[in-house]
């Protein structure tokens, strides 16, 4: 069972590309990075989301260190949340390493969790 409630692997054409959207968002959201306490989403390591018509679903995400000992756990992560997803039928994880992350592509929630600054 997945956080929505249905078996992995279950579609429904009907489900509209922006629903779908926002529950891959929401499925992201449930996913840590393993060495601070954010999730992947509000650390900003989602660079592109894209979703087409057949519900493939296409993101190229980075880490916040290109020698993250634990990146293929991370990307593993991040491929079982989204495939989870009613409606998914595929996904597929592009690891890109430009542009370089930084702190200001964090979301103001995960910046106060973590207690820094916005500048």
């Amino acid at each position: 069972m997945s956080i929505f409630g249905k078996r992995k692997g279950t579609v429904n054409k009907r489900i509209d590309v922006m629903s779908l959207e926002r529950d891959i968002i929401l499925a992201l959201k449930q996913v840590y990075d393993p060495e601070i306490p954010v999730n992947i989403y509000d650390l900003g390591l989602i660079y592109d989301l894209r979703v087409d018509e057949e519900h493939n679903v296409c993101i190229q995400m980075t880490l916040t260190a290109p020698n993250c000992p634990m990146a293929d756990y991370v990307v593993e992560q991040v491929k079982e949340a989204v495939e989870d997803v009613p409606g998914v039928v595929s996904a597929m994880i592009e690891l890109v390493f430009e542009p370089v992350w930084d702190k200001s592509r964090m979301s103001e929630e995960a910046l106060v969790e973590l207690g820094l600054d916005a500048d």
